[in-house]
């Protein structure tokens, strides 16, 4: 048998971070604004669906006018809360606020698909947060709510969900519309597509590296790390055939702090 490793950088890692760490920007880009919900102090409706763009996650709060969940949409809101006594005086960009969304976002987001960890890695659906407006948390709003969206950092547009999204990822054999495909050289820098388009690289597998409270690796451990598990996964995944290529995506120090453990191994194929 002889592997052959293509080296790929971080995708799922740095999706999920860039989401969560989105800038302080201002409004929607879409237009498309509720003006009762600009400066709202009340929590979001749970269960709302939206429209929204990749330009409207790069905002920190948002204000984009509910849709009904039976007509289109990019966007439901999965998980609604208040910010936890300890960052009831964060400041408004505080990282802690991103890490604590982290968590919260992240766990939601996998209970609500009805998915394990794993599988939540490899899909093109992600998640974002938003908090009030400045205005808002000067009043002392200190909401936050999560979204489920149809696509990720690199998403020009987003998929259009279903009615809802809960249980989206429960059903096996898992639905290829949901799941997530490369077509191209590598996956470095190619857009990230539904596994039910014509493809060459696919998500298969994933790492734990680490537990939740231990410190940072390194780099090199990191890599190194999951370089030889992808190496032996994407084999059996692909019943060991005599020559394979693989990939895998691994993040950094910014992602393990944000609490980020899992890195990704990719197949080279077109099933």
């Amino acid at each position: 048998m002889r592997a052959r490793a293509v080296r790929l950088t971080t995708f799922a890692a740095t999706a999920m971070v860039a989401l969560m760490l989105a800038g302080c920007g201002g409004g929607e880009a879409n237009g498309n604004v509720d003006k009762e919900q600009v400066d709202a102090v009340e929590a979001p409706q749970m269960g709302a669906c939206r429209v929204l763009t990749p330009e409207d996650v790069a905002q920190p709060t948002n204000a984009t006018k509910v849709v009904d969940c039976a007509t289109k949409h990019t966007a439901e809101t999965f998980a609604v809360g208040e910010l936890p006594a300890e960052l009831q005086d964060a400041d408004y960009d505080a990282q802690e606020l991103g890490a604590f969304a982290y968590q919260t976002c992240s766990a939601g987001f996998q209970e609500f698909l009805g998915a394990d960890e794993s599988t939540v890695m490899r899909t093109i659906v992600s998640w974002a947060w938003f908090r009030p407006s400045e205005n808002a948390w000067d009043k002392g709003a200190r909401w936050y709510r999560c979204d489920v969206v149809g696509g990720g950092e690199e998403s020009k547009t987003y998929a259009e969900l279903p009615t809802t999204a809960a249980g989206l990822l429960a059903q096996q054999p898992l639905n290829d519309d949901w799941m997530v495909c490369v077509n191209g050289a590598s996956v470095q820098g190619a857009p990230k597509i539904p596994c039910s388009q014509k493809h060459n690289w696919r998500a298969v597998t994933t790492i734990k590296v680490g537990g939740p409270e231990d410190p940072y690796p390194g780099d090199r451990v990191v890599e190194v790390t999951t370089r030889d598990y992808c190496s032996s996964s994407v084999g059996a995944w692909l019943g060991y055939p005599p020559e394979y290529d693989y990939g895998y995506t691994w993040f950094h120090e910014g992602e393990w702090n944000a609490g980020n453990r899992r890195s990704v191994c990719w197949a080279a194929t077109t099933a």
